[in-house]
């Protein structure tokens, strides 16, 4: 078991939510102002006893983001460092052009930054060296660690007040990371190649989307569905729609999948995760994606995108400002709502993507200083929305991307209940199934099979629902469902 949850934690890619691309990618709305007009839940809050009550409002020092005031601290002299995987804004400039922004306020506070490519293994691996500086995205780390590595930011009822998607990294009512930006779990498409094809409404259901997946096959001659296979943590992208996109519930992926017999087995209304999985099935049957998906590109597809070569990728919203960059169309990038409709409804999945987490070992002048940072980054900087995503600030600004979302509800998970906290951890690794968890290879496999025949859909996922079963048994987690 443990080796396992070690081989997970290694391999993971995000929580949330939410895939984390590589050179750039990232591993989301709001109960703000949804400038959407989506319906928008509570995003924020936690129906669980996560111990607040207990919680310190941060660190031992009385630090807390929600009480720090950046004016105050225009004078404060420091120098700290901050460890990232965004290697495309460090090397595009952007990195660079936001620290001389925050330099204007703060010109004594030197920030030295590091673009880590392979971020999600590197990472954990720089933190139990404890070489990696001040502020970093936090990694894949076992909750119950949190406190050893990184300093308490504020309670989850503070923060909660004044940020979106803040749970994520919550551990007994103290929130150790907050996210530099959200992610709303939909499809970029290309909307040239939709007109092309002869589609005018967007699909909402499975069905609709093959059936529009064919006309583009007949009509253009763009890819229908690029599948991104070959890159491999691309694949772990539809796991981020099992939950609440497949469900309309958000107490679904942490509180009620571990508890759930044979979450795979079809409802036969074209939702749930079946119904997410058999989407990609069905178009590499039916010949819908890439002559050979072994030989994908993830860097080249994001211009064969904005160019009108492919018609639909399966992507967090995070790689919608990349697609828009890649070619001289960004006119022509879309993104729309994954299509899957639950009793009349389309749900939207938003959920924070990588967390500021600042290290507990650095020194009170270091700390003092990385808080200044990672507030204004969250506030001021302005990244979230130039990367095309869903706001963290509450009452801030989305961009008109999400203009599709226009009457779908926007749900985020909520957190785990209280006790229950590495139950998912420890499920994904002991049934080696990793659901939003680096799980790229179980994806792949569907693809294979539809490609050559060799399983059929069905076979698939009674071996994943076998698989869930016995990792309950192992575990001893109780079947509620």
């Amino acid at each position: 078991m443990k080796q396992k949850r070690l081989l997970a934690l290694l391999t993971a890619m995000t929580m949330t939510a939410s895939l984390m691309g590589c050179s750039g990618a990232s591993n989301e709305g709001s109960g703000a102002d949804d400038t959407t007009g989506s319906t928008a839940a509570d995003t924020t809050g936690s129906s669980t006893d996560t111990g607040s009550d207990a919680a310190t409002s941060g660190d031992e020092s009385g630090l807390s983001y929600t009480s720090l005031n950046l004016d105050d601290y225009t004078d404060l002299t420091a120098s700290i460092k901050f460890l990232h995987h965004k290697t495309d804004r460090q090397e595009d400039g952007t990195m660079d052009s936001m620290i001389a922004a925050f330099n204007e306020k703060f010109p004594n506070i030197t920030v030295t930054t590091e673009a880590v490519t392979d971020y999600a293994e590197d990472a954990l691996l720089r933190l139990s060296t404890g070489d990696w500086g001040d502020v970093m995205f936090i990694p894949a780390v076992d909750k119950t660690d949190l406190s050893t590595y990184f300093m308490p930011l504020d309670t989850l009822d503070n923060l909660s007040q004044e940020l979106n998607f803040v749970d994520a990294w919550e551990f007994g009512g103290n929130c150790y990371g907050i996210p530099y930006m959200a992610n709303a779990q939909g499809v970029l498409y290309n909307k040239s190649v939709f007109e092309a094809a002869g589609i005018s409404d967007l699909p909402t259901t499975p069905d609709e989307l093959i059936a529009d997946l064919q006309l583009i096959k007949d009509n253009t001659d763009a890819i229908p569905l690029y599948t991104n296979y070959a890159a491999g943590w691309t694949m772990g992208a539809w796991d981020a729609y099992v939950g609440i996109v497949s469900n309309g519930d958000n107490t679904y992926m942490n509180q009620k999948l571990v508890h759930t017999a044979e979450p795979f087995t079809n409802p036969g209304d074209g939702t749930g995760a079946y119904s997410v999985y058999k989407i990609l099935y069905d178009a590499v049957e039916q010949g819908l994606i890439e002559d050979d998906y072994t030989t994908t590109d993830w860097e080249g597809c994001k211009g064969m995108l904005n160019r009108g070569e492919i018609g639909v990728m399966v992507l967090g919203s995070w790689a919608y400002a990349q697609m828009q960059e890649a070619g001289d169309k960004p006119e022509d990038v879309g993104y729309m709502p994954f299509p899957i409709t639950v009793n009349g409804t389309q749900y939207v999945s938003a959920g924070g993507d990588y967390n500021y987490g600042i290290n507990v070992n650095s020194s009170e002048e270091n700390k003092l200083a990385s808080l200044v940072f990672v507030k204004w980054m969250v506030e001021e900087s302005n990244w979230c929305y130039n990367e095309g995503g869903y706001t963290v600030v509450k009452g801030g600004e989305n961009p008109e991307m999400y203009a599709a979302f226009d009457g779908c509800e926007v749900l985020s998970d909520q957190p785990a209940l209280s006790g229950e906290e590495t139950f998912l951890n420890d499920m994904n690794a002991e049934s080696e199934l990793s659901i939003n968890a680096g799980g790229n290879d179980k994806v792949q496999r569907i693809v294979e099979a539809a490609a050559t025949g060799s399983e059929s859909f069905d076979d698939i996922m009674a071996d994943w629902n076998q698989k869930w079963q016995d990792a309950q048994e192992e575990l001893e987690i109780e079947v509620l469902y």
